[in-house]
């Protein structure tokens, strides 16, 4: 029996269905590009500080009733607290002015009336729901929230997926975005929002990861390779390079959120232009629909299709291990539980570095809309880069450059002065660079680490972990309060120790895959050279002579 490849080699390469489906693809994938970080705009904190009512004071004390403190050698009015609003009245009315008295014997008392918000943003869901001061909490865990929407759809989608189609599940995914991206607007509290933030997060990485197997199941050789390595993320990169653009002219989060709802209607044709994924057809034994689609294939491609394209596929197939597995295998021998921890590691590094830098990227510029762009586009090369590494490059040693690169510009961002904030933006974007060459790199490195009966298990599992990376990064970054830099010392940290365990990961560069356990590529034993072990003396028997 032919492979998949084989029997619809008749169509070609690239021919107009390739076309269609390879662009249409990268189409669908774009609303994830800017759905994955609206929360830097969205959730964006704007300069705030406590709302003064109209009450009968004189301009100065108006002025005087915020108390004042240094941040980064400047002088700032405080968020959370302002000096007791009867007791300036009460001075004012008696015709005291701010110089009369002692402002530091005053005391002070929390926001009781709201918070007055400045900035770029015209307005916010933290300005609308004040999650500031005491409810500050609900920063951080608004984007958790998000990102473990993203983990439990990542989760469920690929069982759905297997079991109901490829197409459905993109579709179906697309329509779950939009839809809830647009009731998002009329939440009337941030717990509604939060709710509804979750279930359209169920649709945000199901989506990609839908139109990634559908395209790499449908396209073959090296189109196929195009596609599942540039074409994807370049689609994901211009939703997020598209996102900053969107947030300059719509400055409120709903007009904001409506904006990036809408293109989600533009979709709804393609239902009926993107197939379903013949593969994914014939492994349900469902040959003559995935013959159609092949012959409606080589009409747009104006080829003649055989008489029989999928010759034996009628048949149903057992699988010939009589073994199962489960996840537990992955932990099961010293070999494949050192890669598996290893592999884990290097993992929740990278997603919970990428996104960090992703979402501080804003903080570092006066301009966040300038930093989110040069945020987006630095993804760009870094997934061409990924790519060149993936054709000529050792596995292992391209994963540990990254994880190099990366640790170096976190680590210098704390020696450079205050005044050179494009400076720190350069050195940051380094380290974005690599931490997304590294990602990029991640997906086909596990795939080829792992044998055929535990390549899927194993690659769940190590996406699931990276998700838990992700989903700690809020909580992360808000250790700035603390220090401005320790953010970036702990994500540095966690690189060069990821670096260094990448050290124990097997090369496969050029090497088959594995479709057994035995198959699996060991790791390596890194000797060091200050040390040697002993030489073990045998013992030498001697055996009575004859003589």
């Amino acid at each position: 029996m032919r492979t998949y490849a084989e029997s619809v080699a008749f169509l070609g390469q690239f021919g107009r269905f390739q076309k269609i489906v390879f662009f249409l693809l990268i189409a669908s994938i774009v609303p994830n590009g800017f759905g994955a970080f609206t929360l830097v705009f969205v959730n964006a904190i704007p300069s705030h500080h406590c709302l003064v009512p109209d009450v009968n004071l004189t301009e100065d004390w108006r002025n005087a009733i915020i108390p004042l403190h240094v941040v980064d050698g400047k002088l700032e009015r405080t968020r959370c607290s302002r000096y007791r609003l009867d007791v300036v009245r009460n001075l004012s009315a008696r015709g005291y002015g701010p110089g009369d008295v002692n402002l530091t014997d005053l005391e002070q008392e929390e926001c009781r009336d709201g918070w007055n918000y400045t900035g770029v943003y015209q307005s916010t869901i933290v300005s609308d729901y004040d999650m500031v001061c005491s409810n500050q909490w609900k920063h951080p865990f608004t984007t958790t929230v998000y990102f473990l929407g993203v983990l439990c759809g990542s989760f469920f989608a690929g069982q759905v997926s297997d079991r109901f189609g490829r197409k459905p599940v993109l579709f179906a995914t697309m329509a779950v975005q939009t839809i809830f991206t647009f009731i998002q607007i009329f939440s009337v509290s941030w717990a509604m929002y939060t709710i509804l933030l979750f279930i359209n997060a169920l649709g945000q990485m199901s989506n990609f990861v839908a139109a990634l197997v559908l395209g790499a199941e449908t396209l073959t050789n090296n189109v196929r390779v195009l596609y599942s390595s540039l074409g994807s993320n370049f689609g994901f990169a211009a939703g997020y390079m598209m996102l900053p653009v969107f947030a300059y002219f719509f400055r409120s989060w709903t007009s904001l959120t409506l904006a990036l709802a809408v293109p989600g209607l533009v979709y709804i044709p393609l239902w009926w232009v993107i197939p379903e994924s013949p593969r994914w057809l014939l492994s349900k034994g469902r040959v003559k629909e995935a013959e159609a689609i092949v012959r409606k294939a080589a009409k747009w491609n104006k080829v003649e299709a055989p008489r029989v394209i999928f010759e034996g596929y009628g048949v149903s197939k057992k699988m010939s291990s009589k073994e199962s597995y489960s996840p537990l295998d992955l932990v099961r021998t010293s070999n494949i539980r050192i890669t598996t921890v290893i592999l884990c590691f290097v993992a929740f590094t990278l997603a919970g570095g990428y996104y960090g830098v992703s979402y501080n990227t804003a903080q570092l510029h006066a301009d966040p809309y300038i930093s989110c762009f040069i945020s987006a586009a630095v993804e760009l090369p870094a997934y061409i880069s990924s790519w060149l590494a993936l054709r000529f490059l050792s596995r292992r040693l391209s994963i540990i450059g990254c994880l190099t690169l990366a640790a170096v510009p976190l680590y210098l961002i704390q020696l450079i002065p205050q005044g050179l904030s494009y400076l720190s933006l350069t050195l940051e974007m380094l380290g974005k660079y690599a931490l997304t060459t590294g990602f990029a790199l991640m997906f086909a490195y596990t795939t080829e680490l792992y044998p055929t009966v535990l390549r899927n298990t194993a690659t769940g599992i190590c996406n699931t972990v990276s998700r838990c990376g992700s989903c700690l990064t809020p909580y992360l970054l808000e250790l700035s309060a603390w220090h401005k830099f320790l953010p970036y010392i702990i994500l540095g940290t966690l690189a060069v120790l990821s670096a260094i365990s990448a050290l124990y990961l097997p090369e496969t560069f050029g090497k088959p895959l594995p479709e057994t356990m035995e198959q699996m590529h060991p790791s390596p034993r890194i000797k060091c050279p200050c040390t040697t072990r002993k030489q073990t003396l045998v013992p030498v028997v001697l055996l009575d002579s004859h003589l």
